[in-house]
């Protein structure tokens, strides 16, 4: 299987991470331009990210000499890694959904720093108990600094006018929930591969990187089945509505799947030698990316009042000193 074996190359893969969580949404929003309501989309982003990880499997996954291909290491895996794999992807699901909600009931300036920044702390400090590598103090300073520049971003949003009517106990419910099983599914993903795999080890019963991302995109698909049934009810959809979706729409969504898993993927394998909680703080550098997509490709904040700029500027600081701390973690 294919290996990351320097440090260099782990935060290459990290970066790579951030600029595809990060910009993934831009197919929603495409997508959105065309009435496609969100339901439907993710049905075929679950398609995209299950797809992406057979690919990978049955490439990086066999490639080599390194550690043990794929479809050995699936044979000899045992139930609990198994099963925390194939969890963890329906970890993530439910709460990727939950966020939307939690967006749509209270608004982006509430629900995303809420949610993100939950999943954030949650999930880079289990990470971290879990396989304490780098300078931790470095790290929680910047996750600190990130954390403040998303609740910069809540601030400059607020500012915007309001769209529509927002609920803001039932949006902070949906979005703590949501971040709080967001943060756990990393860590939950990171327990089912073996914890030597970064140097060509993998342990008797543990899976490797590409058979647990496997099994995730096995557990985001198939819990796909309840969850976003259940989405779509709400919104007054039907699956009649999904099969009229044209192909371009249909497209979006897969190639949205396809950059996150990727991003997944890259930032899985180069936890091997940055660490978990280093490569998971860096990806969820992420809303950095987001933020300049929606700052000056989408022009979020042109209706915006006077003022906003200054909260924007403190903010794009804050996630740069943040994601300079958490780089010198690694040092």
């Amino acid at each position: 299987m294919f290996i990351v074996d320097n440090i260099g190359l782990a935060i290459v893969f990290c970066v790579i991470t951030m600029l595809g969580w990060g910009s993934w949404a831009n197919t929603l929003k495409l997508a959105g331009k065309d009435k496609w309501q969100f339901p439907l989309y993710y049905w075929d982003y679950a398609i995209g990210v299950f797809a992406l990880s057979i690919v990978m499997m049955a490439t990086l996954g066999v490639a080599g000499t390194a550690g043990m291909g794929s479809f050995a290491n699936l044979s000899q895996a045992e139930g609990g890694p198994i099963l925390r794999a194939f969890l963890s992807g329906v970890l993530f699901n439910v709460s990727n959904i939950l966020l939307v909600v939690a967006i749509d009931a209270a608004g982006m300036s509430v629900a995303f720093p809420v949610g993100v920044g939950l999943a954030l702390v949650i999930g880079t400090l289990a990470s971290y108990v879990q396989s304490p590598k780098g300078n931790g103090g470095l790290l929680f300073a910047g996750v600190a600094f990130v954390v403040c520049a998303m609740c910069l971003s809540a601030v400059a949003y607020s500012k915007l006018p309001p769209r529509g009517e927002v609920s803001w106990s039932r949006g902070v419910v949906f979005a703590v929930i949501a971040g709080c099983l967001m943060g756990l599914f990393y860590p939950e993903l990171l327990k089912s591969v073996s914890p030597d795999f970064g140097g060509g080890t993998i342990r008797g019963g543990y899976l490797t990187p590409y058979t647990a991302l496997l099994l995730f995109g096995a557990g985001l698909l198939v819990s796909n089945v309840v969850v976003n049934t259940i989405f779509m009810r709400a919104a007054g959809l039907t699956y009649t509505d999904y099969l009229r979706g044209t192909f371009k729409l249909h497209s979006l969504g897969f190639l949205g799947g396809l950059i996150w898993m990727l991003a997944l993927t890259l930032n899985v394998i180069a936890s091997g030698v940055a660490g978990p909680a280093i490569s998971y703080a860096l990806g969820q550098g992420a809303t950095l990316v987001a933020a300049i997509w929606g700052v000056f490709i989408w022009k979020e904040f042109r209706s915006a009042p006077k003022g906003v700029r200054k909260y924007i500027g403190i903010m794009f600081a804050c996630y740069a000193g943040g994601l300079a701390l958490i780089g010198m973690a690694t040092l």
